[in-house]
């Protein structure tokens, strides 16, 4: 993967190569007691395909598992209970990034939080018995580094849950799957409330888009205003399939995912409303407001400018918050002349 793209999509844009991403403390590892996942593994041969199409076989139920911390933290809210993580959990003040989701770090270890950090040693001390991570590319695990994965892969079986070409829906539903044949009970009442509530969201998402509004989904960097190329996203994909009338930018860059534009063009698409990055190291709004030909859109005057929280757990209790609070904003908005 491109470090352009690499960098849009872990660090919002590219920010000087991910140089904004500063190294993190380790956390020791968790002992058994603290992190056990949910349910007791069987006697019984567990199998499970994943999204590279690979079917994995085991003589039990794994338990000991350890994902990247979007995977962490949708398996989490299913219930199951990795013993490690991996990928930006940590903020520099010690305080969960927002990205791991509902997952306690103080009761899982640390194997890394940036970009190409991966305690290979801690990782087979721990005697993992899955690894779990997104894909944004098929057949490359997320913050698995290139350099040891050949090693990583040995230690364990792995398990790739793509993320592009799909709609939330999709996605959270692979999660669901792989969270069932890990022992999660889906029916259980507070899942089964998450996910009337996202079903409850996704309805009022569509009465909502009988109104019409142009909606232009952004990051911003120092230099660069990066407009998010809808079916590259799953979030985005789902608001789509809900009827919303999302920009798709005319000149996407290399990979796919976004068009980079200067700041003295952030005119360049009209939008009635404007859903802006609020990732740790995007630009913040209040910095965004310093551009001048930001603060003149007609969506930022017209008090039009909303968060997009782009780094929402793919389960039922992530989507539901994230998308209740996109109502809630979009009831707000109206089209502009």
């Amino acid at each position: 993967m491109s470090v352009s793209r690499r960098g849009f999509l872990a660090a919002a844009g590219g920010l000087g190569t991910l140089m904004v991403l500063a190294a993190c403390g380790q956390e020791e590892p968790a002992t058994t007691s603290t992190a056990t996942q949910a349910a007791t593994a069987p006697a019984g041969p567990w199998t499970f395909t994943d999204d590279r199409g690979k079917k994995l076989e085991l003589p039990r139920r794994p338990a000991r598992i350890v994902a990247q911390v979007g995977s962490a933290a949708a398996l989490w809210d299913f219930g199951i209970r990795p013993v490690a993580i991996f990928g930006p959990h940590k903020l520099k003040d010690g305080s969960k990034d927002p990205q791991v989701g509902n997952v306690d770090i103080t009761k899982v270890a640390g194997l890394g939080n940036v970009w190409d950090e991966f305690n290979v040693e801690q990782y087979i001390a721990l005697q993992p018995e899955l690894l779990v991570s997104s894909m944004y590319v098929n057949g490359t695990l997320w913050y698995v580094p290139e350099k040891s994965k050949d090693t990583i892969e040995q230690a364990a079986p792995t398990a790739g849950i793509m993320l592009t070409g799909k709609s939330a829906s999709q996605v959270i539903g692979r999660y669901a799957e792989l969270a069932q044949s890990l022992g999660a009970d889906l029916g259980s009442p507070e899942i089964s409330s998450a996910k009337a509530r996202f079903d409850a969201a996704t309805e009022e998402l569509k009465k909502i888009a009988a109104n019409g509004l142009k909606i232009l989904m952004m990051s911003g960097g120092p230099d660069t205003m990066w407009v998010v190329n809808p079916p590259e996203y799953a979030d985005i994909m789902h608001l789509t399939e809900a009827g919303l009338d999302v920009v798709k930018p005319d000149k996407v860059d290399e990979g796919g995912f976004f068009q980079s534009l200067s700041w003295e063009n952030a005119d360049t698409y009209d939008a009635d409303v404007i859903l802006y990055d609020v990732r740790t190291q995007a630009l913040t709004f209040d910095d965004m407001m310093k551009k001048p030909t930001f603060a003149k859109l007609p969506a930022v005057e017209a008090g039009q400018a909303y968060p997009w929280r782009a780094e929402a757990p793919f389960s039922y209790q992530g989507y539901a918050e994230y998308m209740e609070s996109l109502v809630a904003d979009l009831k707000k908005a109206e089209k502009l002349a």
